[in-house]
């Protein structure tokens, strides 16, 4: 296992305006490069996920083996790991500008094929986000991505889903201490309820019927909502908010090529691809990944079939659901 690392870009020019000053990546990599330059795996970080979240995913005799592949986990601005509003010397809380995804990997070129001297990636994905953050590069760089496997995430924010984060924005942002970003103390009960609305769509309705949290080592519903409370009370509400602008801007439309057309950025996609929804995702919907999967060249849709709603995309949480995902990587990698 090697350190996690941070690369310094300087200050980073934005898609909408202004600079990211001092920007840095935090990553972290397994395995070598090999001599053709061309075996790297790159997996990317997604909402309240660091490097550290794909850990499950890695290991000997498993679908990404060190062995074989060089594994690089890129973390997202915002996340708390790469500059970030609760992080930033320059920009620190509300005076962190708006960065975008295209913002994200315009800076991840400048490590994997500038610094590190990848010459084409083997393989793109993530979860959720990072499904977001792969799907822009297989259409910003056609020629450098072989493979693409997009787990419970699109390559737009489509309008249901930007609905639901205004929601649970709104839910943090109606707490008295926000003072609009101007809070003097962290915005605990708007963080809870932040935490408390988010964790209606995480999950199916089957899930809450039948009382699947127990899975999870709950005794109740109350303490699975309890859980996401205090969980999103541990996060900078800034480093919240700013993932949430990257989400919402989100479309691979939009990158210069493309001139805002999602369907042309689609068609330019060359690398294989697995599209691979949850039926019962409440925001990253089956059928609009269906819509993005038939405009691709070489995309095959294989949803994942589960109770456990957009969550069953993450890696290592549930086993039958990681095994479909393992399985999808290794029938793309070969």
């Amino acid at each position: 296992m090697n350190q996690h690392e941070i690369h310094y870009l300087g200050d980073l020019d934005l898609q909408h305006g202004g600079v990211l000053e001092q920007a840095a990546i935090g990553w972290q990599s397994f395995g070598e490069l090999n001599v053709a330059r061309d075996n790297a795996v790159v997996l990317f970080s997604y909402y309240t996920g660091t490097h550290q979240s794909y850990y499950p995913l890695i290991g000997e005799g498993r679908a990404l083996d060190p062995a074989r592949w060089y594994i690089v986990l890129i973390n997202m601005f915002g996340n708390g790991v790469s500059t970030s509003p609760d992080n930033s010397l320059n920009q620190p809380g509300s005076r962190y500008p708006q960065v975008t995804l295209i913002d994200n990997i315009n800076a991840q070129y400048q490590l994997l094929i500038t610094t590190l001297g990848i010459k084409k990636i083997a393989l793109v994905s993530g979860w959720s986000m990072g499904a977001m953050q792969a799907w822009h590069w297989a259409a910003a760089w056609p020629e450098r991505v072989r493979n693409l496997l997009a787990i419970c995430g699109s390559a737009r924010c489509w309008p249901l889903n930007y609905v639901f984060l205004e929601g649970v924005k709104a839910a943090l942002q109606a707490d008295p201490l926000w003072q609009n970003g101007q809070y003097t103390q962290p915005p605990l009960q708007g963080l809870a309820a932040f935490g408390r609305c988010y964790a209606g769509w995480a999950y199916s309705a089957q899930f809450y019927r039948e009382q699947l949290w127990r899975r999870l080592g709950f005794d109740s519903q109350q303490a699975l909502l309890d859980e996401w409370c205090a969980d999103h009370q541990s996060w900078d509400a800034h480093n919240l908010l700013a993932m949430l602008y990257s989400w919402q801007q989100a479309n691979i439309g939009d990158l210069p090529c493309y001139q805002g057309n999602l369907h042309a950025a689609l068609e330019a996609i060359t690398a294989r691809t697995i599209v691979m929804p949850c039926d019962t995702d409440s925001y990253f919907t089956l059928e609009e990944g269906k819509l993005e999967c038939e405009r691709l060249k070489n995309g095959e849709f294989r949803p994942i079939i589960s109770p456990f709603g957009h969550c069953a995309g993450a890696p290592g949480r549930f086993a039958e659901e990681t095994a479909q995902i393992e399985q999808a990587i290794r029938d793309l990698l070969g």
